[in-house]
């Protein structure tokens, strides 16, 4: 059984708890930290983005569209579908001559509160484009019209498309192409299963991987840089992976995936991080994170102040009073103290 890495205090009693694996890989992907079962198999799901976008960037995808790092970051992102969200993807589709009809991810409510409601009170349904996952969409849409191939059918994994995106993912996870395990995703592409201690692996791929491809290395560099230089895309207001990096990056580069998935590279050191909640819950994953930013010693106390009610904060209710406190246990925190990063 994994550890619990975030309790849920109620009146002083410890009410819930959310248990899970960290898995943390240096340059030769050898494990400097971990608790929890590194070989569990689960979906990166939106993790992957950042390597999903990689077959575009190889194949000149940049240079024929003319492509910005700001559109490259929201190919990578889970956006609120707040207006600049929505702003870079109809360039992006313009760009490449197609609209938000040739979506395929399914029409979503913004995941911004104040975007969805702006929606209901024009009563106006939600479109595809307002789908979080529409930037890594108009990501892969730009690839089939760069390499000429089908657009119709772009989320089939039998596509040309996906097996493009599956042979980069095996070579960044550094894991058999057959033994992952393919299924459907929340916004209808195909997802692999990977190892924990893989996934990690592939993040410190991002930062070091002068053993892959050339084309493989310089698609990393835009990557980092481009969610590094324009975070508000990867998420958005009040997300987590917008407020880490608008301090922590390009030192610290992370983000989110769907059933307690998070993962992160530590550029400079080479360090390659994957966190797994095993209930699925979203917010342990950032607890999570945030007490591996802290021990990693690289951020004064002053520059990750902004960033201090992720590790640690109060559960309020209706009436805003204080009912508990969510936290990452003080055992996980005592075994951070051994990791060395800075």
């Amino acid at each position: 059984m994994n550890p619990i890495l975030v309790e849920v205090y109620r009146g002083g009693l410890l009410e819930s708890f959310h248990r899970g694996v960290v898995c943390v890989v240096n340059q030769q992907n050898e494990i400097v930290f971990s608790v929890g079962d590194t070989e569990q198999l689960c979906y990166p799901r939106s993790a992957m983005k950042l390597l999903q976008v990689i077959p575009l960037i190889v194949n000149g995808g940049i240079e024929k569209f003319n492509f910005t790092l700001e559109e490259i970051a929201v190919m990578c992102g889970s956006h609120n579908a707040e207006s600049e969200h929505l702003r870079v993807i109809n360039s992006i589709l313009q760009k490449i001559g197609l609209s938000p009809n040739n979506l395929n991810c399914g029409p979503q409510y913004p995941s911004s509160k104040k975007d969805a409601n702006e929606l209901i009170k024009a009563d106006v349904k939600p479109h595809d484009i307002h789908n979080n996952c529409s930037g890594k969409h108009a990501g892969m849409l730009a690839t089939c019209v760069l390499m000429n191939w089908p657009t119709e059918d772009y989320i089939n994994p039998n596509h040309q498309l996906q097996k493009a995106i599956k042979d980069v993912c095996a070579l960044m996870y550094e894991y058999p192409e057959q033994q992952m395990n393919t299924a459907i995703d929340g916004c209808s592409a195909p997802i692999f299963s990977v190892p924990i201690k893989n996934q990690a692996i592939a993040y410190k791929n991002l930062a070091s991987n002068n053993h892959l491809p050339h084309a493989i290395k310089a698609a990393c560099e835009i990557v980092v840089k481009a969610v590094s230089e324009f975070p508000f895309m990867v998420a958005g207001s009040k997300r987590y992976c917008t407020d880490m990096m608008q301090i922590t990056a390009p030192e610290i580069i992370g983000k989110t995936g769907a059933e307690g998935i998070f993962c992160m590279t530590f550029t400079e050191q080479k360090l390659g991080v994957c966190i797994k909640i095993d209930d699925g819950k979203m917010l342990p994953q950032y607890n999570v994170a945030q007490a591996l930013v802290n021990a990693s010693g690289l951020f004064s106390t002053i520059d990750l102040a902004p960033l201090q009610h992720h590790l640690q904060a109060p559960i309020t209710n209706f009436n805003k009073l204080t009912t508990g406190e969510i936290k990452v246990s003080e055992i996980l925190l005592k075994q951070l103290e051994t990791l060395k990063i800075a």
